[in-house]
């Protein structure tokens, strides 16, 4: 049964008439107007910087320095709260913040289901590696909020479980994992409960001794209760006189239509420029780097077209299964969980045209530009699968559907592959190729290249009739093991004509010794910075989605019968006679396959 997202108003409290969406400027500041005792500065932004330590200063993913960073949340980006106050002719008194203020300015961070598991692996530790490595400012505090009862310290030891010193040892891992520690304080809840979140809002204040407070709210939590928890926060638990921003976890919806409804419901409650849709493959290093391969290379700039290059695949395998997950993820399947996504947001930055800047909007604009120009998805151009048992060397492993939480007869798909196509002068023609699968034979995310092959080529002969292996490829492989390697042909040393294909390999952890900070840290530093290149922006959100969510239902209503492949395999035999209908050979199952 499909997750349902809550209404703008919780069922408990009938704060939104019906008719929310309409006049919702109106309908947004006639309420912090009339029904709240104080102005929610989630509308009303006070211009303010986060000040980091005395002796640095935090810098955002793209390079700049905080204080380069515009952190000025007006409304839609266009709109500042004070300038709407004068168009409604009540212009407010501006507040003045000395440099003091500014220096002596707070950071609170208030991780929202902070009992849950993705909290205690992910969240936690990354804030801990950016006090490790000195990254946050000083004045700091974590807060963790959920409806578990937790003291402060039965959260200091849960979390003190998964924090590791992992980067370096500069200093005693010991005293810094103590120092930290006594930053982090619980308070337990109800996610739609507008006390719980005032005696939030009173120790947050009481932790901020009166300093300029700067707030970030992690929804760690299923998206049926998002708006619940930010309709209370925003109410009862938002800075006054700083910035107050939320991070936001997948799942944005499960089609076009449920992802509509909570963008809207939560613009109730908070600008475009606060929300932060977090997608955490946008912060993993290799994808960082897509860009920097392509702009900054002149070796590849030139061949980044349809003239060139004659596929690209974007793979994304696991060798586990749902393992316990199974509800969370029949709700959803594969399509959702990973292609709609993790892929698309890859493939959106690999096919971008040159933006005018590395500002966060001019990145954001040309993506858009890509995803809106895609092929509408045809359900030929589709294969899904799912797993079924297998036994190998005396070991069994199980089916999708023997997970207890999954219903027997479930047509939720673990794997797809699908062929997409650009509308463009530059990629008209040239299938992009997806393929994400659970319970497959290896682990893996990348990004290959095929190039096409060479006219008239003098050494054809040399590798017979199968001219696919003497293609030239680049692979970008985001994980695991971090690398970029080229293919090319080669001579072997020798007096005969015998080639080879070989590897240009960049393989990270030889040339880059030091650990590669996760994906979850650089998207936590760059929204405490204001920084939103990372961040998805709506309208990307409902271009994504109008791609996908015709091919979804098409799925569900005509109740396609996912393919099955044995656990631990390469994947449903469907899947290669879909490239080969784009005469195209996936790239990761060839003999030669780094």
């Amino acid at each position: 049964m499909a997750t349902h997202f809550s209404p703008c108003s919780s069922s408990s409290t009938n704060f939104l008439p019906s008719s929310c969406f309409k006049n919702e400027t109106t309908v947004l500041f006639s309420r912090f107007a009339v029904t709240v005792p104080r102005k929610s500065s989630w509308v009303t932004q006070i211009h303010s910087r986060i000040q980091g330590r005395k002796h640095f200063h935090i810098k955002s993913s793209n390079g700049h320095p905080l204080n380069a960073v515009s952190l000025q949340d007006g409304l839609d980006g266009s709109l500042t709260a004070k300038e709407h106050d004068k168009s409604q002719g009540k212009e407010k008194p501006s507040i003045p913040i000395s440099e003091a203020e500014k220096e002596e300015s707070t950071l609170s961070i208030t991780v929202v289901g902070a009992s849950g598991d993705l909290a205690k692996k992910k969240i936690f530790p990354a804030l801990f590696a950016l006090f490790y490595e000195d990254w946050l400012p000083e004045n700091f505090t974590v807060f963790g909020y959920a409806r578990t009862k937790l003291t402060d310290e039965e959260l200091r030891n849960t979390i003190s479980r998964t924090l590791t010193c992992r980067i370096d040892q500069r200093e005693n891992c010991e005293d810094k994992m103590d120092q930290f520690l006594k930053r982090c304080f619980y308070h337990a809840g109800q996610y739609d409960s507008e006390g719980d979140f005032s005696e939030l809002d009173s120790k947050l204040k009481e932790k901020e001794a009166g300093k300029v407070s700067n707030r970030l709210f992690y929804l760690s939590i299923p998206p049926n209760i998002f708006v619940d928890v930010v309709r209370s926060a925003s109410l009862r638990a938002s800075s006054l006189n700083g910035w107050t921003r939320v991070i936001v976890e997948k799942p944005f919806g499960r089609d076009s239509e449920s992802s509509g409804e909570l963008t809207r419901c939560l613009k109730q409650y908070l600008t475009e420029d606060q929300i932060f849709r977090i997608d955490h493959y946008l912060g993993k290093e290799l994808v960082e780097n897509l860009s920097v391969l392509r702009f900054s290379n002149l070796v590849f700039e030139p061949l980044w077209s349809r003239d060139y290059i004659r596929n690209v695949q974007l793979i994304f395998s696991e060798d586990f299964g749902t393992e316990g997950r199974g509800g969370y993820f029949d709700n959803y399947g594969i399509i959702r969980d990973i292609m709609q996504n993790h892929l698309l947001q890859i493939l959106a930055l690999f096919a971008m045209e040159t933006p005018v800047s590395l500002d966060a909007e001019d990145v954001r604009n040309e993506k858009v530009k890509v995803l809106r120009s895609m092929k509408p998805l045809q359900l030929e151009d589709v294969i899904v699968g799912q797993y079924k048992g297998h036994s190998k060397s005396d070991r069994s492993y199980p089916a999708y559907t023997d997970d207890p939480t999954v219903p027997k007869d479930s047509r939720t798909p673990t794997f797809a592959a699908a062929a997409l196509f650009i509308n463009n002068a530059r990629w008209d023609g040239v299938p992009f190729l997806m393929k994400a699968g659970k319970a497959l034979h290896t682990r893996r995310a990348e990004v290959r290249v095929q190039f096409r092959h060479v006219p008239g080529n003098l050494y054809k002969r040399n590798f017979g009739t199968d001219l696919d292996k003497a293609t030239n490829e680049l692979v970008l492989r985001v994980q695991p093991d971090e690398a970029i390697y080229l293919k090319i042909n080669n001579k072997v040393p020798g007096l005969g004509m015998r080639l080879d294909r070989s590897d240009l390999n960049l393989l990270y952890s030889a040339r880059y010794p030091r650990e590669i900070p996760d994906a979850y840290e650089r998207l936590l530093l760059d929204a405490i910075a204001g920084e939103r290149r990372l961040f998805i922006r709506s309208d990307e959100l409902d271009a994504a989605w109008a791609l996908f969510t015709p091919v979804l239902k098409e799925l569900e209503q005509k109740k396609i019968v996912p393919e099955l492949y044995p656990h631990g395999s390469r994947g449903p035999v469907g899947a290669h006679y879909l490239a080969a209908k784009y005469n195209v050979r996936w790239g990761d199952l060839s003999g030669d396959d780094s």
